[in-house]
């Protein structure tokens, strides 16, 4: 079985789906491996490395995706304008992994369904000690989380740490992290690293002791948050009234801090917002927000995707894709996750896909030229093949009409003898 990595196409997006340290794991399983031509370059993986570790450099794209199983960082939805170039070169029978964004946009995942494609989107992956190894999603936020905070290091007029010297005593930067998830805590951290006075809040009161962990302060709001916490340990979408009180109480903390870094989003909906433009006025000339929910429409009023707006003195960072500025450390640990991932779906070297293995079934998006993912389903507005067998199996219980019965007719309903 052959197992491809075309080359990225989304604009800036320089990672890639394997490096040449996950290949023997692929091939000791029986696999063989292609890579197309420069895929790594950007990363810093050139091919004479991938050679060296076994893959065949494919120096066209058909040959690519030619292959059985075809590995990437962003296929489908996570590429739906760039990656339509390669649509009709999947094929029935074919395998295709990676970030898929299916929740947010669901139509490109229902064309790659058309051609007979089986799909996985690796964003989809239950939150269970068995996929821990494969959250693609983790590894990309923990990258995110360390970068943010280096941006607004360098945009920030002033330094992170306490400095006493002959000169004075310099105060440290304030910075309050809003969302406390993997990309929250890897901020916090950093931001401790660098000197700075770190604070942080999230709506799931559980994540209070890991943020002490971490040597910050945990701002607590006097809000109900038992409702916060949704399937997988995933935040859940607040409602308005919910949204409105914690902005009231969060204005001061935002007013007195120097840096806010915010992480907050939910899975398949528009980022909430948390920082409003009357909260960005109050901040003091120089201060940086940095939105990582950018992509998402943000969490900052003012969040402009892929920009840096400047108001009223205060620069809001809109980054969309921070793990592809580091992309040698994110293609390591994507690469890791994709690998392990891959690996869970074979059995002696062939793919054996299992739906009652929740890690399988949860991830598959189409199969057999159908979308079978039941979120992904109702999006598009079409009924999952499960839910269509099972009405099926009902109507087969139910009692067909006297005309359509199968059962011999009774005498009183023939006044003639059977025999005659």
């Amino acid at each position: 079985m052959i197992v491809a990595v075309p080359r990225e196409t989304f604009p800036g997006e320089n990672r890639v789906a394997l490096v040449p340290a996950s290949l023997p794991g692929l091939i000791k399983a029986g696999l063989e491996v292609m890579v197309e031509r420069s895929a790594g370059l950007a990363a810093g993986f050139p091919d004479s490395e991938y050679e060296k570790r076994g893959a065949k450099v494919a120096l066209g794209r058909d040959e690519v995706f030619a292959a059985d199983v075809i590995l990437q960082v962003r296929a489908a939805g996570a590429n739906s304008e760039a990656g339509r170039g390669d649509l009709g070169r999947f094929r029935k029978g074919q395998v295709v992994i990676g970030m898929c964004d299916p929740l947010a946009a669901p139509q490109p995942a229902q064309e790659i369904a058309g051609r007979g494609a089986t799909l996985f989107a690796l964003e989809l992956l239950p939150r269970i000690t068995r996929a821990q190894s494969m959250d693609v999603l983790s590894s990309l936020a923990t990258l995110a989380g360390y970068r943010a905070v280096i941006l607004a290091a360098e945009r920030l007029p002033k330094i992170f740490p306490m400095l006493m010297t002959a000169a004075g005593t310099l105060a440290p930067a304030k910075v309050f992290v809003m969302g406390v998830g993997v990309a929250g805590l890897q901020a916090i951290a950093t931001a401790r690293r660098l000197g700075g006075v770190v604070s942080a809040n999230d709506i799931r009161p559980a994540v209070k002791e890991q943020v002490q962990s971490l040597g910050a302060k945990f701002v607590e709001l006097k809000l109900d948050t038992s409702a916060a916490e949704g399937k997988g340990g995933y935040a859940k979408e607040m409602g308005d009234e919910f949204l409105t009180k914690q902005r009231e109480l969060i204005a001061r903390v935002v007013s007195e801090s120097d840096v806010v870094i915010t992480t907050a989003a939910v899975p398949g909906k528009k980022a909430p917002t948390l920082v409003t433009a009357e909260m960005v006025a109050r901040m003091a000339p120089g201060s940086v927000i940095v939105d990582l929910a950018a992509e998402r429409g943000g969490n900052c009023e003012l969040t402009r995707p892929g920009e840096t707006v400047v108001a009223q003195g205060v620069s809001i960072l809109g980054p969309c894709n921070l793990p592809s500025e580091v992309p040698h450390h994110a293609s390591q640990m994507y690469a890791r996750n994709v690998a392990t991932f891959l690996l869970h779906l074979l059995r002696e070297g062939r793919l054996n896909l299992d739906m009652d293995d929740e890690i399988t079934r949860e991830t598959m998006i189409s199969r057999d030229g159908r979308v079978v993912h039941p979120g992904v389903c109702e999006l598009l507005g079409i009924r999952p093949p499960i839910e269509e067998q099972e009405i099926r199996g009902e109507a087969e219980d139910e009692e067909p009409p006297a005309a359509d019965r199968l059962d011999p007719p009774g005498d009183d309903e023939y006044p003639l003898s059977r025999g005659e």
